[in-house]
């Protein structure tokens, strides 16, 4: 198949950087998209640029021209449409979580699993070239046996009391607000940079602001209308949490997670140190990476993709000084589950930094144990553990 088409269900604010990705290969097709409504979807379709405004996401699983599906919904609907575009024989490339819970999380890795299709979850800092640098250089033991893996993620969007989104409704983004949103994302980053497992969390979670005052139009994602019309909603789950680690190699590590930090915008950081040496990197600088010495000078690498190892290289696409950013490694995440996609979806052809459905089952499994760690009291709670070789991309023998 010389060129692969593309269906998107759920247009909303992560919709249009799936598109500008998928565009920017240049073998894929934008077939259409599917939303809430017929008059959203057509006044969304034509904000896009895309052809075809289906009535109903069924109506794009039915089209042959769609191949694959992204599936950019609100958490709650996550299992319903991935799960019924793998029974139409799609490749499913899911926003992150994979679903609301562990449990809905698990069915769809396994129907995954079973289908022999391409299934991808987008945890799409892995698309950096420094955090592929990063894995390679702890993969070949430049910083010794790492000793503690720590780091935030940090915004402000929620800061406001009267900034409201359907993330903070337990029905529609499920029982974790910040840990599920971003949290989820430093877990994912964490352990694909170490190559080890989160076993075990002691989490401290906490909702600074209890009570938000929204808007009756309230509905998007990121709103922080200017209504006069408001009501009062009480907020139940975390704008705020601190979680310590465990990782199955030894190392300690701590999390810091929060929504309502005044000043900062996107402050993912992870740092890893080990015996010998410490890296870093971080979101807001995504094109340097600090490495720390005892007794030595420390040091920054700057992306430079003739400097790198061959196994980041491919992720650095311009010449040394010319920044790559959040929407380069969008891309990079894309182009690699299309590379998988037009292979055949076979296990071995997968790329390395490519995360699927069994990646998306476990993320669920961590932030599942730091719900009960802090439901629990602040004690802390194993993350159920699953056979590694279970978690497969292809179909079980």
């Amino acid at each position: 198949m010389s060129r692969l088409g593309m269906g998107l269900v759920g247009p909303g604010f992560i919709a249009a950087h799936h598109l500008d990705a998928v565009r920017r290969l240049g073998n894929v097709d934008v077939i259409g998209v599917a939303g809430s409504s017929p008059e959203s979807t057509q006044r969304r379709a034509a904000e896009l640029g895309v052809g075809r405004a289906y009535e109903n996401y069924q109506r794009l699983l039915d089209d042959p021209a769609v191949h694959v599906v992204h599936n950019t919904t609100p958490n709650h609907l996550h299992k319903e449409v991935s799960l019924a575009a793998l029974r139409a024989g799609k490749h499913v490339i899911s926003d992150k979580p994979l679903a609301s819970s562990a449990k809905e999380s698990r069915e769809l890795f396994e129907a995954a699993r079973a289908s022999g299709l391409a299934h991808v979850v987008t945890f799409n800092y892995r698309g950096h070239a420094l955090v592929q640098q990063a894995r390679s250089m702890i993969a070949n033991g430049e910083l010794g046996a790492p000793v503690f893996v720590h780091g935030c993620y940090l915004q402000d969007w929620l800061t406001d009391e009267r900034t409201y989104s359907w993330r903070l409704d337990p029905s529609l983004g499920g029982a974790s607000s910040a840990l599920g949103d971003i949290g989820s994302h430093w877990c994912d980053l964490a352990e694909h940079v170490t190559g080890s497992r989160i076993v075990a969390v002691l989490a401290d979670l906490h909702t600074a602001v209890p009570l938000r005052q929204v808007a009756a139009t309230a509905s998007r994602a990121f709103d922080a209308s200017t209504d006069t019309a408001r009501r009062e909603v009480k907020i139940t789950s975390e704008d705020l949490a601190s979680v310590l680690l465990r990782f199955d190699n030894g190392a300690r590590g701590s999390l810091v997670v929060g929504q309502v930090l005044p000043g900062h915008k996107n402050d993912l950081r992870l740092e890893v140190n080990g015996r010998q040496a410490s890296l870093a990197w971080r979101q807001e600088q995504p094109n340097e990476l600090w490495l720390g010495h005892h007794a030595q000078a420390n040091a920054l690498i700057a992306k430079d993709p003739a400097r790198l190892d061959p196994s980041a290289r491919s992720y650095a696409h311009l010449p040394a000084g010319h920044p790559e950013a959040w929407a380069d490694a969008f891309r990079n995440l894309i182009a690699d589950a299309y590379r998988w996609i037009a292979d055949g979806a076979r296990p071995e052809h997968k790329p390395a930094a490519l995360p699927t459905f069994a990646d998306g089952y476990r993320n669920s499994l961590v932030i599942d144990a730091m719900l009960r760690s802090d439901a629990s009291g602040g004690i802390w709670q194993p993350v159920e553990h699953v056979d590694e070789s279970q978690l497969t991309t292809g179909t079980p023998a």
